[in-house]
């Protein structure tokens, strides 16, 4: 064989050898892809169906139960849970109000005592008081000149004696002219006032120098002394120049009695006085804006009630009250910030003769009643007797209501 043929045999098994290796590996490719495709695919659609099935198991473990009725289940939980927590909570705000209320009684008893006050006998609280709840304690606001005034309130609207024992046993209802003492204690203003309290036996003395730039801080103290004397439902404070139903102011309180923090009287919102030398001038009338604002809504001073969660408030918080130069804008704000529900009651801020008498006549008795031109009853000594004629509830009235 000559060497042309051998090359010619040996190219034509070298083309055959390709081909077959060329066709080995593309065959050898399509088993791969096949393989892996097998391999991958069905081991994680099993693994999936079998994460599956286990958190299904597990589920019914746990719940035991269908999924939803079981949501359900525990939405009734929460809601009863959340219930019993608002209860618990309620409570225990209660709670809160009665220690507050036991912690001001005794430090104001405890300082009395430290500082040797003259007050310190009414501090001194008799067991038989301590257990008594009351309806209300009405302060009478009154001054070492206006012996006058309160001889007129004891003639007409307070009752004296036996009835005003009876008035606070049966009716719950204390009633008491508050003072102070004089800038020289125990001189002849302060003698003419414990000689008359002997007497009458009706005057709160409170540890206070009197002045009519101090009627502030004499309201801070008063309900101070007022929440540690008697525990009561409300406490009121009303001044010596205005006629007052008393049975129809009990009435009218007693309505409220399930608010534990209520201020009641009758609400006005005044003009802030800059200029000085007018009544009512507000030092401090730059606190309240630009010239010729107002003042927050608060009850006119004549006569106002506030509840005993706020007496409270006022006993413990008292070092630290700002005391403003009128003293019903004063307790306004000492309730600003506070949950605290004012109650607007025209009733508490009636005319004099005519308008009390029609209101009367129309069966809607008036709280209180005064003359606004002269913040009072004008001429309160001589006029109050026609005024309680007029305009009184009568004394029946009184004994028969039912708070």
């Amino acid at each position: 064989m000559s060497w042309k043929s051998r090359g010619a045999e040996s190219a034509s098994k070298s083309a055959v050898s390709r081909k077959r290796t060329i066709l080995f590996c593309i065959g050898c490719f399509c088993a791969g892809m096949l393989f892996s495709d097998r391999m991958w695919s069905v081991p994680e659609i099993k693994g999936i169906a079998r994460t599956a099935r286990h958190e299904e198991e597990t589920l019914q473990l746990v719940s035991g139960c269908d999924p939803t009725i079981d949501v359900e289940h525990e939405q009734k939980d929460v809601y009863g849970e959340v219930s019993k927590t608002h209860h618990a909570i309620h409570t225990l705000d209660k709670k809160i109000s009665n220690l507050e209320m036991e912690l001001a009684a005794a430090r104001a008893a405890q300082e009395s005592i430290l500082n040797g006050s003259p007050i310190a006998e009414n501090l001194k609280i008799p067991e038989t008081r301590k257990k008594r709840k009351y309806l209300m304690v009405v302060g009478i606001n009154t001054a070492f000149s206006s012996r006058k005034r309160r001889d007129s309130v004891r003639a007409t609207w307070m009752p004296q004696g036996d009835k005003r024992k009876n008035l606070e046993e049966e009716k719950g209802i204390i009633i008491r002219f508050v003072i102070g003492h004089s800038a020289t204690s125990g001189g002849i203003l302060d003698r003419a006032v414990e000689a008359e309290d002997k007497k009458h036996g009706d005057i709160l003395r409170l540890d206070h120098v009197e002045g009519y730039l101090e009627l502030s801080a004499k309201t801070k103290i008063f309900f101070a002394t007022a929440v540690a004397s008697w525990d009561a439902d409300f406490y009121v404070k009303v001044d010596d120049d205005v006629h007052v139903n008393i049975g129809t102011l009990g009435a009218t309180l007693a309505r409220h009695r399930s608010n534990p923090r209520v201020y009641i009287g009758c609400m006005k919102s005044g003009p802030v006085l800059a200029r000085k030398g007018v009544r009512y001038h507000e030092p401090e009338y730059w606190k309240f804006g630009e010239e010729g604002n107002k003042y927050f809504r608060h009850a006119t001073g004549q006569l106002y009630a506030i509840s005993k969660d706020l007496a409270t408030y006022i006993s413990i918080n008292q070092h630290v009250l700002h005391k403003y130069a009128n003293e019903d804008v004063s307790l306004g704000s000492w309730f600003i910030g506070l949950d605290v529900e004012q109650i607007d009651d025209r009733r508490l801020c009636c005319g004099t003769p005519p308008d009390c008498e029609w209101k009367a006549q129309a069966g809607n008795v008036c709280v209180a009643s005064f003359d606004w031109t002269c913040s009072g009853i004008c001429k309160s000594s001589e006029r109050i007797k026609e005024v309680h004629r007029r305009c009184g509830e009568g004394e029946n009235a009184l004994w028969n209501a039912v708070f």
